[in-house]
């Protein structure tokens, strides 16, 4: 069984991580100094630097506040800025925990549906009316699409008529191919937007549980003010060391492993059977594949001895893909794509 499923890297972390953590582990595992802080200390640098360094963005780092991930940021702010009843506008297909999360909170789902739209996909701007988020996902997961600035600058015009605070999800952003290029919604909308993401994505740090949420918007800022400090936690000593290593000294590795997926999205469109459709993504190592009926993960399960994610749990316009995970060697993702062949 080969597992392609879940959005966790199958390659090596980046040796400047692994070195600062082994620092780490040999000098001072006490009580940091940005313990006792209310943003996030060095990584609230790294986090400027990094977002004024790529993409032209100086956010200020007195404004973010640090979780463990980017679904519980995602949760806490729904809980201090929304309530039961709250509609939240996705881009679907979405990612499937916060669909979930929407779901056990009682805040109700409104889709801004993909279509397909030649070789990549569009998404009309709906009439937000009754909604109290607009939830983006940018990079999308699963599709792969990167938002132009006409499409976020037509976003932020929504959010302004409809007043809506907008929870930017931009975690999977270092993953952008050329082309394309990534541009933070603060950079548009900077006085509604609080901006979620983690280095986990893109230096394959899953376990690291350490993300970041720059408070664009003042009344989420008081809101988290109001509530006591530590009542949703706080960065862990470890995930913080591997994320400023990352930001600050992995970008090496991360053009390698860029330049490894960016020919995987490519091999993927050349060797896919006919039998599956597929639209290049623009960002991401996710493939979003069209199978043209509904339950087909546990078909390739079974017969492929291929794991991958089922498009149902994304939503609107899922129940008949299948998210596959390339970021892996060549041989297995020649060995999964050979296995694909005999699926009819």
């Amino acid at each position: 069984m080969i597992p392609a499923w879940i959005a966790d890297m199958d390659l090596p972390t980046a040796p400047a991580v692994i070195e600062a953590l082994r620092r780490r582990v040999g000098a001072d595992l006490g009580y940091p100094a940005w313990l006792d802080k209310p943003n996030a200390g060095p990584l609230a640098e790294a986090f400027a630097e990094r977002m004024a360094g790529r993409y032209n963005w100086s956010p200020d780092p007195s404004l973010v506040r640090s979780f463990s991930d980017l679904n519980q940021a995602l949760q806490v702010l729904l809980h201090v800025w929304t309530k039961p009843g709250d509609g939240v506008a996705v881009h679907t297909p979405a990612y499937h925990p916060f669909l979930t999360t929407l779901q056990i909170m009682e805040r109700p789902l409104y889709a801004i549906q993909a279509e397909p739209d030649g070789d990549s996909w569009r998404f009309e701007v709906p009439d937000l009316t009754g909604c109290r988020v607009l939830l983006l996902v940018n990079p999308h997961n699963p599709t792969g699409r990167v938002f132009t600035r006409e499409e976020l600058t037509a976003l932020a015009e929504q959010a302004e008529r409809h007043d809506l605070l907008v929870i930017s999800d931009e975690i999977h952003s270092d993953l952008t191919f050329e082309p394309h290029q990534h541009i933070p919604f603060a950079t548009i909308l900077p006085e509604r937007t609080v901006t979620l993401t983690s280095a986990t994505k893109a230096f394959n740090l899953g376990g690291i549980r350490v993300s970041v949420a720059h408070l664009g918007h003042q009344g989420v800022r008081k809101a988290l003010e109001a509530q006591p400090p530590f009542v949703y936690g706080s960065a862990n000593l470890f995930g913080v060391e591997a994320t400023v290593a990352a930001w600050r000294h992995g970008d090496a590795w991360l053009d390698e492993v860029r330049a490894l997926l960016d020919r995987h999205r490519h091999t993927i469109a050349d060797r896919l059977p006919g039998t599956f459709r597929y639209r290049i993504p623009q960002a991401t190592y996710l493939a979003w594949l069209h199978v043209g009926r509904e339950g087909m993960a546990e078909v390739i399960e079974r017969e492929a001895k291929v794991l991958l994610t089922d498009g149902a749990g994304f939503g609107p316009g899922g129940a008949e893909y299948v998210r596959l995970n390339f970021a892996t060697s060549e041989p297995i993702l020649t060995e999964i794509l050979n296995r694909l062949s005999g699926i009819r």
